[in-house]
């Protein structure tokens, strides 16, 4: 018959043991975290939570929930979770791991892009329910096993689908799938667009190739071809929203010259697309208020684009049919001060005649 003390001593040792025996568990789970940088190159940089400074990164450190990987302008980094699901950053991309938990035939994620671009491979068994998402700040990728391509660049986003469908949504609840050999866009958080098939040897199947060498297995030799994507999307969102107001389409067409818009910064595209969306409105919304708004931001804007003549000439025009005759004849004077060769002079003529008479 054991005494108290010595039952009070055995119980002690029972927990003693259990708790001795947990640790190494623990200690496996910390060590583990969500997954590790399995490989990288380049200038690649992390933190472990918001608002601290970011410190350099190494392969094979070990990321948790609220963790930060940042991506300098020749950085490439691999991020290997836990269940083998992989993220592949390309260069100038900043990503926090806000949510990652793994549970029994239950995965739940949630990562958060802030810019770049990058590759989800979202590995699923078969029996479980996976519940990731690849958000930036103005578009969701809901993900439960796929393996797709995101670019976040300002407001706009683009995806294309490389295996399995991803689910993308702006600010609403309002998805549009996407599949294999697709793309889907938006931008500012609205709608996105509907998918786009990726044609063989057309401009858009060029970008998604660019799109997956620069998030393959390896990095590119330069980072040359990253950084012109978003133009190169761009220019190819300007002719395909033509072709979108050519079919009747006009909604769709004046959101992917923003989307276009958004994803470059460079005054020549741009200028296109402001001069397209006036096209819309001025040729099939019969809405010159807000064509003129176009034309004026493309003269106040990029003042020495190439496409400044087309403006001022469709602004002089668009003021003379609104009847601000006084406005319209100011700017066709400054079109032939500043083009006296330019190509619409004749036109010109006749309406400053009209204007005089």
């Amino acid at each position: 018959m054991l005494t108290h003390c010595e039952k009070l001593r055995w119980i002690l040792f029972i927990v003693i043991s259990v708790l001795l025996l947990m640790c190494p568990v623990l200690s496996n789970s910390a060590e583990q975290g969500a997954g590790k940088i399995s490989d990288l190159r380049g200038s690649v940089s992390f933190r472990e939570k918001d608002n601290i400074p970011y410190k350099t990164a190494r392969k094979g450190i070990v990321f948790d929930k609220g963790y930060w990987i940042k991506t300098g302008a020749d950085g490439w980094a691999v991020l290997a979770l836990n269940d083998g699901s992989k993220l592949n950053l390309a260069n100038n991309t900043e990503l926090e791991i806000t949510e990652f938990v793994i549970g029994k035939n239950r995965k739940d994620g949630v990562f958060s892009m802030t810019q770049g671009k990058l590759r989800a491979s979202v590995v699923r068994l078969a029996g479980e329910n996976v519940d990731y998402k690849v958000k930036s700040p103005t578009a969701v990728a809901g993900v439960k096993g796929t393996e797709f391509m995101m670019m976040a660049q300002g407001f706009a986003n683009v995806f294309f689908g490389n295996e399995g469908t991803a689910e993308i949504s702006g600010d609403t609840a309002n998805n549009k799938p996407l599949g294999v050999d697709a793309m889907v866009q938006n931008t500012r958080g609205y709608i996105p667009t509907d998918p786009v098939d990726v044609k063989s040897d057309s401009k858009l199947q060029e970008s998604k190739r660019q799109f997956e060498k620069i998030t393959a297995a390896k990095p590119p030799a330069d980072w040359e071809e990253s950084n012109n994507l978003p133009h190169i999307v761009a220019r190819w969102n300007i002719n395909y929203g033509h072709y979108l107001a050519d079919a009747g389409r006009y909604d769709e067409a004046l959101y992917v010259f923003q989307i276009a818009l958004d994803l470059t910064s460079l005054p020549e595209i741009r200028s296109d697309a402001r001069l397209e969306r006036g096209a819309v409105y001025a040729r099939f919304l019969r809405n010159p208020e807000a064509a003129l708004a176009e034309y004026l931001l493309v003269l106040e804007e990029y003042p020495m684009a190439p496409q400044k003549e087309t403006a001022l000439y469709l602004t002089g025009m668009t003021l003379y049919e609104l009847g601000f005759k006084e406005q319209a004849k100011g700017r066709l004077l400054q079109y032939k001060k500043e083009y006296p060769a330019g190509k619409r002079t004749s036109n010109i003529e006749t309406i400053l005649n009209i204007l005089g008479k």
